[in-house]
């Protein structure tokens, strides 16, 4: 009876390692959702939407957008973090991700534990922009006018732990001043306010902020990254201004729920690889002045050595500008 169980216990276990390989071997066979978690018209939703589009074509299965906005993009990542690890649900988010540790004393995930990094997509500076009548000239007299207006100056951002409540952090501790803070449930609201005049001032990604500065509808005034950016070039930087420690970056990267199998991570790799050198992806990236990373940086690998480093780099900022965790 033993050497009996002994054999049906193998039959069944070489059957599920069976249906296993035959699962991983057909995969995908079904639709794919890339969760945004920030509402759609922001940053994180184009670039989203421009990666499904390809990807689709790539995994002959269609990826669709699923925007869960809230809490500074926490609610969306938990909703992937707690997903089933099976390669269906794909979360793209930004440096928020790996500040988020820092600002919330209790978040619904181990940010460090609860993911799987596919790959980086791309990465581009913010640009400090203002209502189109604030009355500001140049980027170095709105800087003094922030300095003399303080908490009189309404600064939007999309939540705390966003890029632009980021950017707005830092921006005010190299000024030395405090402004008051509007947080939206994401950019697309933010940015609604800011060309409706409600709001004065915000700091925005390029992805969404150009195509508004082209359109005469805001102002641009500082950009964050080391040099001037070819679609906005006479757009001074902000270390030009003045401020020479003060270049922020932001990146977007594809992550899966922990425990997803490596065989479909490297399925969505090469498939983010085909979409990042696809003609239209890298045309509009141009248009809002964004760029993808170097393929070299592009692996799952590469992509967890930056987030793990991301995540220690944001301990020490808030540390050092005494933010503190909610």
């Amino acid at each position: 009876m033993k050497r009996l169980g002994s054999c049906v216990l193998a039959v069944a276990l070489a059957i599920f390692a069976a249906q296993g390989n035959s699962q991983a071997q057909d995969y995908p066979n079904r639709t794919l959702t890339m969760v945004v978690p920030y509402p759609a018209g922001g940053p994180s939703d184009v670039v989203a939407r421009l990666l499904a589009q390809s990807m689709s074509e790539n995994l002959k299965h269609q990826v669709i957008v699923e925007n869960i906005g809230g809490a500074g993009g926490t609610i969306g990542a938990a909703r992937v973090a707690k997903a089933r690890p099976d390669g269906y649900t794909i979360l793209i988010h930004h440096v928020a991700l790996a500040a988020a540790p820092s600002l919330y004393k209790s978040l619904p995930y181990d940010t460090l534990k609860d993911f799987e990094p596919v790959g980086l997509v791309n990465y581009g500076p913010m640009v400090l922009v203002a209502k189109k009548n604030y009355p500001a000239k140049d980027g170095k007299d709105l800087l003094a006018r922030l300095k003399a207006d303080g908490v009189k100056t309404t600064m939007a951002n999309a939540g705390t732990g966003s890029n632009s409540h980021l950017c707005g952090l830092l921006v005010q501790q190299a000024l030395g001043v405090r402004v008051t803070e509007v947080a939206y449930r994401g950019t697309g609201p933010a940015m609604n306010d800011l060309i409706s005049g409600q709001i004065s001032v915000l700091c925005d990604q390029t992805t969404t902020a150009v195509p508004q500065i082209k359109g005469g509808t805001i102002r641009a005034y500082a950009v964050t990254s080391r040099n001037r950016i070819d679609v906005l070039p006479n757009v001074p930087t902000l270390i030009e201004l003045g401020l020479p420690d003060l270049e922020f970056v932001i990146w977007n990267g594809l992550y899966v729920p922990k425990g997803t199998p490596v065989s479909a991570v490297a399925v969505l790799n090469n498939a983010l690889q085909k979409a990042l050198a696809d003609k239209r992806v890298l045309a509009r990236f141009a248009d809002v002045g964004t760029q993808v990373f170097p393929e070299n940086e592009r692996s799952p690998a590469a992509h967890r050595a930056r987030f793990e480093k991301d995540v220690k780099t944001w301990h020490d900022v808030f540390a050092k500008i005494g933010a503190a965790a909610k």
